[in-house]
């Protein structure tokens, strides 16, 4: 499970605006989802957040 906790806001907010990701990102494993939260760490705008998650690769 995703603990909210360690999420940055702007990135959870881009989570739930798309379901389908959200459920891509929770199926995949604590290192991988862990990974994709320390990258979206490093963003610093609302449209460079909108890109990362709608460009996340799932593999």
């Amino acid at each position: 499970m995703i603990n909210n906790e360690e999420l940055p806001i702007g990135f959870t907010m881009e989570l739930v605006m798309h379901s389908d990701v959200l459920n891509q990102f929770s199926k995949l494993p604590k290192s991988k989802q862990d990974e994709l939260v320390e990258g979206a760490r490093n963003i610093k705008t609302k449209e460079a957040m909108q890109s990362y998650v709608s460009n996340m690769k799932f593999y």
